[in-house]
């Protein structure tokens, strides 16, 4: 028996934000409901790179869910969906303020209809506020939550980030765990509730270290000077010999001295605190002799935190990985397979096949007859 086996959530939600939550949900057991326009589906089937009959991205966050092919604007849609809003557990939705309201699915409508249902709403910026109605992206939300402020390039000026890191970290995580705990609340209360899961403020905790300097010092973090963001030369990425890069974080002392004596750094270099900017030119010099290779066979056993910058596929072939069966679930459709995205659920939590498809378009239907 999974954890969630036995609930059902109603998915409104389009994209990432949302169907990376739900995927979660569905990973531990929860029966997920896609709920999808007619026709053409939500906008990421129509994405590229294309697997099979569907998007790679699709196929991925959409990992055995049902799918619910309705027009949401069309008379009587509610009235349709009303069984399946009686018998929910959870409902996400992802539109922006008033959008669901508008339908006639907003949490005061469905509530009556359910007292017991968890609503959760996930939008950039929350439910309330002068920016609620704002169109925006991660981009958008990490620079007004000062994250690319200290995100530096080499000449100073904030870099694209790789990672979506408002809509998975600020957006997806914490609406799965609010739902958790409202489920938890709903079984000691019997009420159900409505969830305002904002992105942006989402993004906050991973600034608490800043927020907490400049308003307790009036020091705010400027980019490539601090501690984590590149101003010690503890906390580095290094060039190799062969072009590679070595990551090397031997922050605490005993980690410091490790890694010096393993390089062999001068005794005139090795304290930090006096010059950081030397002490970063002095061992940058060192690791660029030898090659990535060479440094790992040196570093093998010394506790030094160090690590070779390697590609995702490399990534994805590390014994590490292999060893706890990380790619081991798959999504497969049609005799083809892609692995399924590695989701934060304990292996004790996830007992339902390895393999599992995605849902054709509307499949689901004869639940509305």
């Amino acid at each position: 028996m999974q954890p969630l086996s036995g609930i059902r959530v109603l998915d409104f939600s389009t994209l990432l934000p949302g169907p990376m939550a739900t995927l979660l949900l569905a990973e531990a057991g929860a029966e997920v409901i896609k709920i999808e326009r007619p026709e053409t589906g939500e906008d990421l089937r129509g994405y590229v790179p294309r697997f099979v009959d569907t998007s790679v991205p699709f196929a991925l966050l959409n990992r055995g869910k049902r799918s619910l092919a309705i027009d949401l604007k069309a008379p009587g849609a509610t009235q349709r969906l009303r069984p399946l809003i009686e018998s929910a557990d959870v409902l996400v939705e992802q539109f922006r303020p008033g959008v669901m309201d508008r339908l006639a699915l907003g949490y005061e409508a469905v509530s009556a209809i359910n007292p017991r249902l968890i609503y959760c709403a996930i939008t950039g910026y929350g439910q309330d506020g002068p920016k609620a109605g704002v169109a925006a992206h991660d981009l958008n939300y990490q620079a007004d939550a000062g994250l690319l402020s200290i995100a530096a390039g080499a000449d100073g000026a904030p870099v694209v980030p790789n990672a979506l890191i408002a809509d998975i970290a600020g957006g997806a995580y914490p609406a799965v765990m609010n739902i958790l705990l409202a489920l938890r609340k709903r079984d000691q209360d019997g009420r159900g509730c409505k969830l305002d899961i904002s992105m942006t403020d989402g993004l906050l905790p991973f600034l608490y270290w800043g927020i907490g300097n400049g308003t307790a010092t009036g020091r705010w973090p400027r980019p490539g000077a601090e501690l984590l963001s590149g101003g010690s030369p503890r906390y580095q990425i290094y060039r190799t010999a062969d072009g590679k890069y070595l990551a090397a974080a031997p922050l605490e002392d005993r980690f410091w001295v490790n890694f010096c004596d393993v390089i062999e750094l001068p005794a005139s270099a090795r304290d930090d605190r006096k010059d950081a900017l030397s002490t970063r030119r002095a061992v940058a010099e060192i690791i660029a002799q030898r090659s990535a290779e060479d440094w790992l066979a040196r570093f093998a056993g010394k506790d030094v935190c160090c690590s070779v910058v390697r590609t995702l596929e490399e990534a994805m072939n590390d014994p590490q990985f292999r060893a706890r069966g990380v790619f081991s679930r798959r999504v497969v459709s049609d005799g083809a397979a892609l692995p399924a995205v590695s989701v934060p659920i304990d292996e004790q939590f996830r007992a339902q096949g390895n393999e599992l498809g995605y849902p054709a378009l509307g499949e689901g239907n004869a639940m509305l007859e």
